[in-house]
């Protein structure tokens, strides 16, 4: 079985109001990867909650420390834990 985890990944900036939602879906979507991302209220943050194999979910963060285009990234913050299989897919949350 593949080395499987969870993360989550507080993204600091401007960061709201530039599709980080959508483009975070996107590449988790493609990465088979589950879990969700939403905006953080009262901070300048997306919060993004993510399963699956390891290696994917660094290149999740990876993608993430970049943004889209009009995305300005000024911290990123990873806390990891065990894989759970809570989540059925990948999803926004509003």
């Amino acid at each position: 079985m593949a080395d499987t985890a969870a993360v989550r990944v507080i993204v600091y900036g401007y960061v709201q109001g530039v599709f980080f939602r959508d483009f975070t879906s996107r590449w988790a979507t493609g990465l088979n990867l589950t879990g969700y991302v939403r905006n953080l209220r009262h901070q300048q943050a997306v919060e993004v909650q993510a399963e699956g194999e390891r290696e994917r979910l660094l290149e999740l963060i990876s993608h993430l420390r970049d943004g889209p285009a009009a995305a300005r990234v000024e911290r990123v913050e990873t806390n990891w834990s065990e894989y759970t299989g809570s989540y059925p897919g990948f999803s926004i949350m509003y």
